[in-house]
């Protein structure tokens, strides 16, 4: 049996759950977010806040099989954090935060004091992190903490009669705990008229608008067709994913004073330093306006002026003469034509290669 000790770095503490956590408790398990990725009972009362801090809690430190503590931060209660112990050195970490302490890096701190305690005091050589699918903000924080990511199982985790396809990842007690691999921003860009913004679930309207339109699914043979909701938000969550494993940055593209999505733009293929390649497509709304033009300006002065690359590509179908256009006018030179090189509908064709290097811009 262990006991809870009492935990500090002198900004949070970790300490065992007290009766008076109880309304705390409360307040987080009917937070929407908490009742969304986690499994706490819906509906929650307080008889089970209750029962969370007077009876299972302390049940954990006394069968030696969860380690928990109550996260406590400028005299108020914060959340859970715990270590549940599988066996063989080994342990889960899970967590929970009160939605008043997020955003503050509270809750990291006191997961860096848990691991802290778990490797050294419960001499664990190895601990598992689980999420479902789709929480990116348990997903980055693991990631801060030096987890590497292992990868996804389908319909795995359980959580209220339901089945969801889950992430996993791994902390060894030799690993760093910083991150392993780049997580990149999708930092708002402003400039030559136009306003490029990250990409939100509430565009997905405007993506299936676009991406259902006549010449849109022509020039892009690869998308669904036909197009619908869930393939909007596959695309968008696709375009975190892209962030989080540090491939490129795509963006929704807006006029200023006007939040509309207008098309999207992105950086892709990029070898830090030297090169990557910009793709877009424009919402039928925009065309004739000269906003991909403007937009590709700024995000070909953003790669080679924030990110060091020398040398931007694109490519385009060569009878795609509104894209070449696009191109053409930020100064790429044409280098050569891939035969067959593009998927269009109705079959493959012919694509034009653009590069341009630094020093020519």
């Amino acid at each position: 049996m262990s006991l809870p000790p009492t935990l500090t770095d002198g900004v949070v503490t970790l300490r065992p759950h007290r009766p008076d956590d109880a309304p705390g408790v409360l307040e987080q398990c009917q937070d929407p977010l908490s009742q969304q990725w986690t499994s706490v009972p819906v509906p929650y009362a307080m008889a089970d806040a209750e029962k969370f801090v007077n009876e299972v809690m302390p049940l954990g430190w006394l069968s030696d099989t969860e380690w928990a503590f109550a996260i406590e931060a400028e005299g108020r209660f914060a959340g859970t954090v715990s270590l549940r112990n599988e066996g063989s050195r080994r342990a889960e970490i899970a967590y929970g935060a009160h939605p008043w302490v997020r955003g503050t890096g509270h809750v990291e701190r006191a997961l860096r004091l848990l691991l802290g305690y778990g490797f050294d005091e419960q001499d664990l050589t190895t601990v598992i992190w689980w999420a479902n699918r789709g929480n990116w903000a348990s997903r980055k924080t693991a990631w801060r903490l030096g987890f590497r990511l292992e990868g996804e199982l389908r319909r795995w985790l359980t959580q209220r009669e339901e089945v969801h396809d889950a992430w996993v990842g791994t902390l060894l007690r030799e690993d760093p705990r910083e991150p392993q691999t780049r997580w990149l921003d999708c930092p708002v860009l402003e400039g030559d008229g136009v306003r490029l913004r990250p990409i939100r679930v509430d565009d997905a309207d405007r993506i299936v608008e676009a991406c259902t339109e006549e010449r849109t699914q022509h020039w892009l043979g690869r998308l669904p067709s036909p197009y619908g909701r869930d393939d909007a938000l596959t695309y968008i969550e696709s375009r975190t994913e892209q962030l989080a494993n540090g491939s490129g940055t795509t963006w929704a593209i807006t006029a200023p004073g006007d939040d509309v999505l207008l098309g999207t733009i992105g950086w892709f293929n990029w070898t830090p330093e030297v090169e990557c390649e910009i793709g877009y497509w424009t919402h039928p709304d925009a065309r004739g306006r000269g906003l991909m033009t403007r937009a590709m300006r700024v995000v070909t002065d953003h790669v080679m002026d924030d990110l060091g690359v020398r040398r931007v590509t694109a490519y385009a179908a060569v009878e795609n003469a509104a894209s070449r256009r696009v191109i053409e006018a930020n100064g790429l030179r044409q280098f050569g034509v891939e035969r067959r090189g593009i998927q269009l509908r109705d079959g493959r064709a012919d694509m034009a290669l653009y590069d341009l290097l630094a020093e020519e811009r």
